[in-house]
């Protein structure tokens, strides 16, 4: 498709819920020269509400959206990402798809497969590498003079989003979900441990459902190893605790050094070294000044950065392939807690 980069980009959104909402938002927050055109859901309700937040007109389908936009945002509930994501590709559009990809790893190998025949922008929502928290904490890590990791414990919670602030009932349904707080929810940290601390070569896992959704994992514990020669633990879990929205713990524990990041999306950090006292950064969104004393690079509005792209006619990030990888690894802590914990190598 022919780009222009000094034009306003006409873009569309398939899904008018809690994260199409997120994404609306984040565009006009940003600046971007972005125009939202059309907008579809099943729910004519909620599909009027965005339409009224953002002046895009409601269409009737799924098609109508497409024949007025140049990029469009999938979010969808999960099972309907594929159709979405074929539809505008074969139309030559780009895509800001929602995560997961799909509601399994055969899914998401298909529709990754798709965009690049089409030769299309695309990007993932797959959020948490766009956080200064997260970004100051990856700089602190890797720095040659904390030595080695040796342990990473990560745990995130989040109130079951059946119901509640989130509202996505869908997401009892393992036809349209997939499956439980692993593939829905903490995708988003598989991929964020593989951005801070490299890939990881296996895993070791088992989940629990207590709510008794059919197929709807809500706890999950993954053990793996580091290419450091640590280890690592990652929880994740839905509960009922209203009103306590997703909430992220994760401490690195290295040769020389203790760093940790607080909130949904690392908000607070702390580091803690042999030549001092703990250091606690706490609203690092706002703290350019310290980032750069730091040399940490600042990461970008994602929605801002994938109408750039778009525009330019370059690559996004993150893509389908990255988000790709986390599907792998999530596929690998099902095939292992289905084996009973049995080690799974990737």
């Amino acid at each position: 498709m022919a780009t222009d980069a000094g034009s306003t980009l006409p873009v569309g959104f398939l899904g008018a819920g809690l994260i199409a909402r997120y994404h609306a938002a984040s565009l006009q927050r940003s600046g971007a020269p972005a125009a939202i055109v059309a907008v579809h859901d099943p729910d004519a309700e909620r599909a009027a509400a965005f339409a009224a937040a953002t002046g895009a007109a409601v269409g009737d389908d799924a098609e109508a959206v497409l024949d007025r936009c140049r990029a469009v945002y999938v979010c969808t509930w999960t099972s309907e990402h594929a159709a979405a994501v074929s539809a505008a590709a074969a139309r030559g559009l780009a895509v800001f798809c929602e995560k997961p990809l799909a509601t399994d790893l055969a899914g998401a190998e298909a529709m990754t497969t798709a965009v690049a025949a089409a030769g299309v922008v695309n990007q993932v929502g797959l959020v948490l590498r766009s956080s200064t928290g997260f970004a100051l904490l990856r700089h602190l890590v890797g720095r040659p003079e904390v030595g080695r990791v040796a342990s990473v414990t990560f745990r995130d919670d989040q109130e079951l989003p059946v119901g509640g602030y989130y509202g996505s009932t869908w997401r009892a349904d393992r036809h349209r979900a997939g499956s439980g707080t692993l593939l829905e929810h903490s995708i988003h940290d598989v991929d964020l441990l593989e951005w801070l601390l490299g890939p990881v070569s296996g895993v070791s896992a088992r989940v629990g459902n207590l709510h008794g959704l059919d197929g709807i994992e809500d706890s999950v514990a993954v053990a793996f190893p580091l290419a450091s020669g640590g280890t690592g633990v990652l929880t994740s879990v839905w509960h009922d605790l209203a009103g306590r929205l997703s909430s992220r713990h994760l401490e690195v524990l290295c040769e020389r050094g203790r760093f940790w990041a607080e909130g949904n999306m690392g908000e607070v950090v702390g580091a803690e070294t042999e030549t001092g006292r703990p250091q606690v950064w706490a609203d690092l969104a706002a703290s350019a000044a310290e980032l750069d004393r730091l040399d940490v690079a600042r990461p970008v509005n994602p929605d801002a950065d994938f109408v750039a792209a778009v525009l330019s006619g370059s690559p996004a990030t993150p893509d389908f392939t990255v988000a790709l990888r986390a599907h792998r690894l999530v596929d690998a802590v099902y095939r292992s807690a289905g084996a009973g914990g049995m080690a799974v190598d990737l």
